[in-house]
């Protein structure tokens, strides 16, 4: 009887032993998860040099005498849901711009219905946004812009005067460093910030990088 026992409470035990490794294993797992979410979330994409002058070449029209602004955004960007959203917010009351783009890049070989997506239904509703569509990523290549939801604003005469990205991080709104210079700009107010980093997906390629989904959070 006493041997039966031992070796029930040995089997207990190690029973034991396993549900608590298994669960320490479990929880070790979720932290490097929420580790990775974290780091990516807070990670920029590449930003790219824009021209310091309005490129001759574009066919994106520039507004003479006052502030030009342009956007380029990946038609299947989840994380550039939050930088149109934030556009939206910049542009509720007149800023004295005098034209707002969104170009909504499609890559070589994709027809135009495939940036037919929410995100350009979006752009569409917000008031004084002109919505375009860069085929072959030309536009992007003359302003030089690699990451969706890269912002950019031109003066009066043509200068670039801030380049970067309206959100604190991929894929999430709130007040940001970005569209707070923005606003500064517009006022013609001094601000001490010319550039930002952008959060969101590479603007090349018909698919978002591995772990762009995180960016719906």
């Amino acid at each position: 009887m006493n041997t039966m026992k031992t070796k029930r409470t040995n089997t207990a035990a190690r029973s034991r032993a396993v549900l608590w490794t298994a669960a320490a294993l479990w929880l070790a797992v979720i932290v490097a998860v929420m580790v990775w979410i974290g780091a990516y979330s807070n990670a920029p994409g590449a930003a790219g040099q824009p021209p310091d002058s309005w490129p001759r070449d574009s066919r994106v029209s520039r507004s003479e005498g006052r502030p030009t602004l342009v956007m380029f955004v990946h038609p299947r960007c989840p994380c550039s849901r939050a930088s149109l959203g934030e556009l939206a917010r910049l542009l509720v009351q007149d800023r004295g711009l005098g034209g707002v783009h969104v170009l909504f890049v499609n890559p070589p070989g994709m027809s135009p219905d495939w940036a037919q997506t929410a995100l350009w239904e979006q752009s569409a509703l917000i008031p004084g946004v002109t919505v375009q569509l860069d085929q072959d990523g030309v536009e992007a290549k003359r302003f030089s812009a690699e990451t969706s939801g890269q912002t950019l604003l031109y003066s009066a005469s043509g200068h670039l005067v801030f380049q970067g990205g309206i959100t604190i991080s991929r894929g999430h709104s709130g007040d940001s460093p970005g569209r707070s210079t923005l606003m500064s700009l517009l006022a013609d107010e001094d601000s001490d910030l010319s550039q930002t980093p952008v959060f969101g997906c590479p603007l090349s390629g018909t698919r978002c990088e591995k772990g762009a989904v995180i960016c719906r959070h």
